[in-house]
This record gives C-alpha cells, sequence and structure tokens, in this order.
C-alpha cells in the first residue's frame, strides 16, 4: 500500500501540470511566445518526470526478472528512501532475489552431483535427441566404445555399421543384446532405452553395459548345473545296468575265477530277467539321448503372421484333457484380431506344454484354474500368459526349471521348459515365469 508521502508527491506533480497547462494557454491567447515555449518546456519536463515517477516501479520488477534470467544475481535495490511503500518493495525483491540465488546454488550443487555419479558409474549413459544429437555420454560409454568425444550418433558408423543403426531406429523402452569387436576383445552389450523430455524436447536416454562378464558367469553357471542334472540322469540309469551286469556275471564264474559251463534254471531265469532289466534301462538311456538331440536341433522358425484367437481355439481342440478330473479352464483374447509373427507349429507346442503343465500341478488343489490370456501390456508388447492357482514353484526351483533335463515330476524328460524358452528365443522373445507358492505361477510368452 502506499504511503502518505506517495500521495502528496503524486497530487503535488498532478497540480503543477495542470498550472503550467493552464499557464500554457494563457501565454498562446496573449500571443506570448517566449513564455508559451517555456511553459512548453516545463510541461513535457513534468509529464516525463510523471510517468518515469510512476514506472519505477515497473522498472524495478522488470530490471528484476531480467537479472533473473540472465542469472545475474547481483542486482540490489536501494533500502534507504524516502517512499515507504517502495522501501518496502525493494527490501522485498532482495529478499526474493537472495532466495533464488540460494536455489540456484543448491540445483548447481545437486546438478554437479549428478554428473558426478553419472560419470563414476559403471554403465554407459548417453541423451540424444529426434536430431541424433548426442546431448550428454558419460566416461565409461566412452571408454566402452573406445572412442571420444560423441557429439552425434553418426559418429557410431565409424565403430560400427550395424551399432549406428540400432541407435538410429532406437525407440523408447526397447532393449537389444550387440556383439561389438575391436582389436582388443569382443564385448557383449545390453541397450536399454527410455523416453524423457528437456524443457519441452523429447530425448532419448540409453543405458549401455557390457554384459560379458555376467554373462561368462551365467554360461558356466549353465553349464554347472546341466553337467550335474546329466550326471545324475546317466547314473539312475547306468547304476542298475552296472550292479545286475556284475550279478549275472558271478553265475558265470567261479570263485577261481574260471567259466562255468553249465548253470542251472533258476540261475538262468535270473540272468534273463537281468538282461530285461539291463535292456529296458538301455532303452531309457536311448530316450534320454534322443532328447538331448531334439533338444539340440530345434529348427529355424517358420514364421508367418497367425491369428492369436485361432491359435488358441487351436491348442484348445488338440489339448487332451480328462473332463472329470479337469480344472476350470479359461482363454481370453483381447483384442479379439490380436496377431502375432511366429512359426504356428513351434508356438503350439509350446503352449501345449504350459497347459499341460499347469493342469498336472492343480491335480491335488481344489477349485483348480488355469487361465489362458493373450493380449498387448503397457509398451504395446504382445504377450501369452498361461496361470494357475496351484502349488507354485519354490524359490530354492525357480533358477533350476529351465534347466535341460531338470524335472520334479516323477515322469518326463525335462526339456519342456527349456525347449520351451529356446523357441521364445528364436523367435527373438522369451519366457518368463513368476510364482508365489500356494498363489498364482504364471508363465509368460514375450514377443
Amino acid at each position: 500500500m502506499a504511503s502518505r508521502n506517495f500521495y502528496i508527491r503524486l497530487i503535488v506533480q498532478v497540480v503543477l501540470l495542470t498550472a503550467t497547462s493552464v499557464l500554457l494557454g494563457f501565454a498562446a491567447v496573449k500571443t506570448w511566445y517566449i513564455l508559451f515555449s517555456f511553459a512548453l518546456l516545463l510541461l513535457v519536463m513534468q509529464v516525463y518526470s510523471l510517468i518515469t515517477f510512476i514506472n519505477s516501479t515497473n522498472r524495478k520488477i522488470a530490471y528484476f526478472f531480467d537479472a533473473i534470467k540472465n542469472e545475474d544475481f547481483t542486482l540490489r535495490f536501494p533500502e534507504r528512501v524516502s517512499i515507504k511503500s517502495f522501501k518496502e518493495l525493494n527490501r522485498s525483491l532482495n529478499r526474493v532475489n537472495g532466495l533464488i540465488q540460494e536455489v540456484h546454488l543448491q540445483l548447481q550443487i545437486r546438478e554437479r552431483y549428478y554428473q558426478e555419479i553419472m560419470k563414476q558409474a559403471k554403465i554407459g549413459i548417453m541423451t540424444y535427441n529426434e536430431k541424433g544429437h548426442i546431448l550428454f555420454s558419460n566416461p565409461t560409454l566412452e571408454r566402452i566404445l573406445n572412442y571420444r568425444p560423441l557429439n552425434h550418433i553418426k559418429q557410431l558408423r565409424q565403430i560400427d555399421e550395424n551399432l549406428y543403426e540400432i541407435f538410429r531406429v532406437f525407440r523408447p523402452f526397447e532393449r537389444k543384446l550387440f556383439q561389438l569387436a575391436n582389436e582388443r576383445e569382443q564385448i557383449q552389450l545390453a541397450l536399454k532405452s527410455t523416453a524423457i523430455v528437456l524443457d519441452e524436447k523429447s530425448l532419448l536416454l540409453v543405458v549401455v553395459q557390457d554384459i560379458k562378464e555376467e554373462l561368462d558367469v551365467k554360461e558356466t553357471d549353465s553349464w554347472v548345473r546341466l553337467i550335474r542334472v546329466l550326471t545324475h540322469e546317466i547314473m539312475n540309469t547306468i547304476t542298475p545296468i552296472t550292479s545286475i551286469s556284475e550279478a549275472i556275471l558271478k553265475y558265470y564264474h567261479t570263485k577261481n575265477g574260471e567259466v562255468v559251463e553249465q548253470l542251472d534254471k533258476e540261475k538262468i531265469l535270473s540272468a534273463a530277467k537281468g538282461l530285461e532289466v539291463i535292456k529296458k534301462q538301455g532303452n531309457d538311456l536311448m530316450d534320454f539321448v534322443q532328447s538331448y538331440r531334439s533338444f539340440l536341433n530345434v529348427p529355424k522358425p517358420d514364421r508367418k503372421i497367425v491369428g492369436v484367437k485361432n491359435l488358441l481355439d487351436k491348442v484348445k481342440v488338440l489339448m487332451v484333457i480328462d473332463s472329470e478330473n479337469s480344472p476350470q479352464i479359461m482363454w481370453r483374447c483381447e483384442p479379439e484380431d490380436l496377431e502375432i509373427f511366429v512359426d504356428e507349429k513351434q508356438l503350439t507346442q509350446v503352449l501345449i506344454n504350459l497347459v499341460k503343465n499347469a493342469i498336472q500341478s492343480l491335480k491335488d488343489t481344489e477349485n483348480g484354474r488355469v487361465e489362458i490370456t493373450a493380449s498387448t501390456d503397457q509398451n504395446d508388447r504382445k504377450f501369452i500368459r498361461v496361470k494357475d492357482n496351484g502349488p507354485g514353484i519354490p524359490d530354492n526351483l525357480a533358477d533350476e526349471i529351465f534347466v535341460p533335463f531338470f524335472t520334479t515330476k516323477e515322469t518326463g524328460t525335462g526339456i519342456g521348459l527349456s525347449l520351451s524358452r529356446q523357441i521364445m528365443q528364436r523367435h527373438g522373445g522369451n519366457l518368463k515365469m513368476f510364482s508365489i507358492p500356494e498363489v498364482e505361477t504364471t508363465f509368460t510368452l514375450l514377443f
């Protein structure tokens, strides 16, 4: 609120302006040109003074915002003025200027902190705009790509043409794997993109990670688990053959090691039964090896556009289910015209295997229920999900179920899930599992 002095000064200037105007008119009537010129000059000066006086507050605020825009926090307004309202205004502007300066300094400190974190991060980070101009790339990325400085994604052509193509057509929320070879080594890169908006401009944030060491550890771990399973299965088959063979050999040798030429009927019958067991174990071992061969020789997918609803209807017909003891099975496709680019025969095999596993897991569950759902997620990625409310998969077995030949069933080869995952990977997708024991188990095919 303006003070009394402000009003008095304003009234005085208006009165003087009015008196000068009257004087100017009187001089014009009397044709007193000298007085007229003096009055006109005085009128102009008074108008200019009044406008300057009225606009002084606007100018201060304009100067204040211009200084803030230019990040100039040295601007200070005098607080020792005669007009109280101007004194309070100047004091408030100075206080706001100090607060904004403090916030600006805090933001600068925070920005330097985040930049230091990104510089020290073990993963490569890059942001670039729609025209391909790289706005930021941390030292880790430059070290991984062995190239600096990075200003535009076209520079990636000098590293690898295929790597440039990935970045050129990269879309938000995509994941890519790329093997980069240089004169020193080959590295496996995992690329993940995220869309961000900065200053109303759309940018793409790409995270690049060298996962070669992780893959080596995973590969070694997978080999160890596979060998453990193979050893277990082979030993279970070979052990009876070895023990029965030793027992039969004893029928044909004496204690002195001489060959017995004649055997009694009982020993002959025991030897025949032993040979039958050996034959059966040998056939089981042959079946096991055949399963191994089928796992290693998955053909390349013959892909075509397939309607998901028709595919689910086909799987439903091919499923042979005991209607008396079968759980409730629900099939859902949303939208009904959903299509996928797959090998229909291979994907049918995968779905039949997953649905059968779900049904078998519900044999001791009351009110068993299986839900097969086909749809798209929030990123428009197509999926087919097989969900049941059975006993679930314990945490200690969650990493084992996709190991070839590992099985918790009394019968079965143990290659169903590993074969299904391999088929999905050959389609460029994946098979994921989520389980809460005694609540739900979900297998999701991601395309």
